[in-house]
């Protein structure tokens, strides 16, 4: 069995995480900002697992899992925020949402 090294791993990690931040900073519509959060919480669930692997323990793996329980609830409410931001405004435009504030 091959092992990937920690280095690697870490700066694979760091590389996924820069893209989602920079998809998060840069697109206006809701849906690539929900999918660039899941690819930010992935990266970091990435780093976790090569970290314990690395010490040998299973402890990235269980945070892994909160990650993605936490991911899984994240798209249901984000999800459900979308359909309902689409059917008041008829756009996904982040910018459109400034007229709920007050």
């Amino acid at each position: 069995m091959t092992v990937l090294p920690v280095n690697g791993g870490l700066v694979l990690a760091a590389g996924l995480f820069a893209i989602g931040l920079l998809g998060v900073l840069v697109r206006r519509n809701l849906l690539y900002t929900l999918m660039c959060v899941e690819i930010m919480m992935n990266a970091a669930g990435l780093a976790f697992v090569v970290a314990g692997a690395k010490w040998g323990q299973p402890d990235g793996q269980v945070f892994f899992i909160f990650i993605l329980t936490v991911a899984a609830a994240e798209v249901a409410v984000g999800l459900a925020l979308v359909n309902q931001i689409y059917r008041r405004f008829h756009t996904l435009d982040n910018d459109s949402t400034s007229s709920m504030r007050g």
